[in-house]
């Protein structure tokens, strides 16, 4: 999954990268609204966390110009405005939600797998592909009830697959769910990637295909 940290406090945002980062997310940061607006014409997000007090375009101005565009990327705003009213505006607005700083990551975390379990997983706790389960607040991935061993760019490619299951996925789409702005990665890089990927599964069955020329497709089971 990749996200979008829009915030202007240098310590808060290589903190919060690192922790995100740690948990297997990938991590665009930006400390400026415009910046933040070039990203999200560049990149699919999956979702954007959103400092209003950004030092030249006011956060809500952000969401504001999104949703005006029909952009339906959540927004989790990230701020140290805390009365009512700011966040009844922000919330009219478009933003999704909203955390007050300071804050517990551990809530920031939770508030982030709801997101992204309800617009990626339609809130399902597991995800079954035959003999491969995802669980969607963990993010784990399991072969015949067996937690696998993947690296974090074989799990984002994975999780990639599953939820398109059956379905072509470009390769194009999964070099940009384990790209991240420091760390880009090459066609080739993703071809080892499924490489790994195949060595892991075959024990259960499970196959992904190559469709020449165009990406992957985790094939569904009989």
């Amino acid at each position: 999954m990749r996200l979008l940290l829009a915030e202007d406090d240098e310590q808060l945002s290589e903190a919060l990268n690192s922790v995100l980062q740690h948990r297997g997310y990938r991590v665009d940061c930006v400390r400026r609204g415009q910046d933040a607006r070039t990203a999200l014409d560049c990149v699919d997000y999956d979702l954007m966390l959103l400092d209003l007090g950004l030092p030249d375009v006011d956060g809500l101005d952000v969401v504001r110009d999104l949703r005006q565009a029909g952009k339906k990327l959540p927004i989790l705003v990230i701020t140290a405005r805390e009365t009512i009213d700011d966040r009844i505006q922000g919330l009219d607005l478009g933003a999704n939600d909203y955390i007050v700083k300071p804050f517990d990551i551990r809530e920031l975390e939770a508030r982030i797998r709801a997101f992204l379990r309800n617009a990626q997983w339609e809130n399902q706790p597991e995800i079954l592909c035959g003999r491969l389960a995802l669980d969607t607040t963990s993010r784990q991935i399991f072969l015949d009830r067996q937690e696998l061993e993947l690296t974090p760019r074989e799990s984002a490619v994975l999780q990639a697959l599953i939820m398109r299951v059956g379905k072509l996925v470009h390769k194009q789409s999964l070099i940009e769910q384990v790209s991240s702005w420091d760390s880009e990665v090459t066609e080739n890089a993703v071809e080892i990637v499924i490489h790994r990927l195949r060595k892991k599964l075959e024990s259960g069955g499970v196959n992904i295909r190559t469709v020449r020329g165009f990406g992957y497709l985790l094939e569904k089971p009989e």
